[in-house]
């Protein structure tokens, strides 16, 4: 699969299979196509060459609303211009499964669960507008979870969020694909995609550098070829790596 974009190519020759259930984190400096590869198996961006198949169908000729009981998509931010509650913003996660104007037990039951476990109980009621950019960040994320995907595209999900909170979310998604779930991050973050991710996807300049497990992803050699870093790596917690950049 590839794509341009303003004349300029952005992705190239990047074939990728995410069959099973787990954790897979995207990383690559900025400019390596990482968004981009998330905003075409989201299904938000045609003009790409090749084929982006979800269960076997092109991402394209999939209704949207079916699509949306199957993927969810979290981007890095969202702006809203009418003064939502929180509560309000996680129960739009519900729209693809809504059948009239109103909610039902449903769907309230699946919007409690959603916010009880990215810990905004706390505001629901509040103008979204008025929240931090880190509580915005998990309200919605919220909404994704009440959405009940099978599978979860996430564009730098930790972004605003403080250290606690980053680590109670990457925890979160570990834990929800040891059920079953499929998710995809996007980070910048490469210690958080060894400690948590079950696989590590790499891109540099739009094209794919490496695809396996933590392990065999994120050598020294290549976290100095792709990021021009030099770093020592530690074994942490289940013999994962732990990066230590160099000064």
């Amino acid at each position: 699969m590839g794509i341009r974009l303003g004349g300029a190519e952005i992705l190239s020759g990047v074939s990728l299979d995410f069959e099973s259930a787990g954790l897979t984190a995207i990383v690559g400096p900025n400019g390596a196509g990482k968004s981009t590869l998330l905003s075409i198996l989201a299904g938000l961006r045609d003009g790409y060459t090749g084929e982006c198949q979800y269960n076997g169908r092109e991402v394209s000729a999939w209704k949207r609303r079916a699509f949306a009981r199957e993927v969810s998509f979290v981007p890095q931010s969202l702006q809203l211009e009418f003064p939502f509650t929180a509560e309000q913003v996680v129960f739009m996660g519900r729209t693809p499964f809504c059948d009239g104007l109103f909610e039902s037990p449903e769907d309230a039951i699946e919007v409690e669960r959603a916010m009880r476990i990215t810990d905004t109980l706390a505001f629901r009621h509040r103008d979204f507008g008025t929240l931090s950019g880190g509580e915005r960040q998990r309200v919605v994320l919220a909404g994704a979870l009440a959405q009940q995907p099978r599978t979860l595209l996430l564009d730098e999900p930790a972004t605003f969020l403080d250290l606690k909170h980053q680590v109670e979310i990457y925890r979160l998604l570990r834990d929800l694909c040891r059920e079953g779930l499929r998710a995809l991050v996007v980070t910048h973050d490469i210690n958080l995609a060894a400690a948590f991710a079950d696989r590590v996807v790499m891109l540099s300049g739009g094209r794919l550098i490496a695809d396996g497990s933590v392990r065999s992803t994120l050598t020294r050699e290549r976290i100095a070829a792709v990021f021009g870093l030099n770093v020592e790596l530690h074994e942490g917690r289940e013999s994962r790596p732990w990066i230590v950049y160099g000064g």
